[in-house]
C-alpha cells in the first residue's frame, strides 16, 4: 500500500467515530492509523461466481483528501443505515464496505450499486475481517484469515 494521504491521529479517528456514533472495527482502525487510505497493490479481488472480479480503486481516508470517509459516509447513507460503512470503491463506483452494526461488525462486503434492491441482494460477502485486504501485513492477521490473502 502506498501512503497517499496525511497521517491520521488517534484523536481525529475517535472524533470521526464519535461524530457518527460508530465504532470502527480494530483491523480497519489499525489500517487507517497506518495508511489513512490510499491505493492498494495488488488490487484485484473476487466478488462472487456471478459477478467475477473487481479492482479496488482507492481506500478512503479521514481528512481533507478528495476521497474521504466523511463525504462517502454522507453520500452513501443508505449503506450506513443498513449497518455498513463504505471504505473503498472500484472503478464502476461499487463500494467495498465494512460492517459497523452488531450483526455485521467487522465483516467486509461488496455493494453493487447497479443492482439496487430492497432486500440487500446487491451486497456480497467478501470476508469476516478487513485483514484479508491487507496482503502486505499478514503478520498482523490471525491464522484463519491468512488463507484469504490469496484473493488479493
Amino acid at each position: 500500500m502506498e501512503r497517499m494521504h496525511e497521517s491520521l491521529s488517534i484523536e481525529d479517528l475517535e472524533r470521526f467515530e464519535h461524530s457518527h456514533s460508530i465504532t470502527i472495527p480494530r483491523e480497519y482502525r489499525d489500517f487507517l492509523l497506518e495508511y489513512n487510505g490510499g491505493y492498494p497493490n495488488p488490487s484485484v479481488y473476487k466478488i462472487s461466481e456471478k459477478l467475477g472480479e473487481s479492482i479496488v480503486n482507492i481506500f478512503y481516508g479521514i481528512g481533507t483528501m478528495y476521497d474521504n470517509l466523511e463525504k462517502k459516509f454522507d453520500l452513501f447513507d443508505e449503506i450506513v443505515e443498513a449497518g455498513f460503512m463504505p471504505i473503498a470503491d472500484d472503478p464502476s463506483g461499487n463500494q467495498i464496505c465494512i460492517g459497523i452494526s452488531n450483526q455485521y461488525f467487522g465483516q467486509v462486503y461488496h455493494w453493487a450499486h447497479g443492482e439496487e434492491t430492497e432486500e440487500m441482494e446487491n451486497i456480497y460477502f467478501l470476508s469476516n475481517s478487513f485483514c484479508f485486504l491487507q496482503a502486505e501485513n499478514t503478520e498482523n492477521c490471525s491464522e484463519i484469515y491468512r488463507d484469504l490473502q490469496a484473493l488479493f
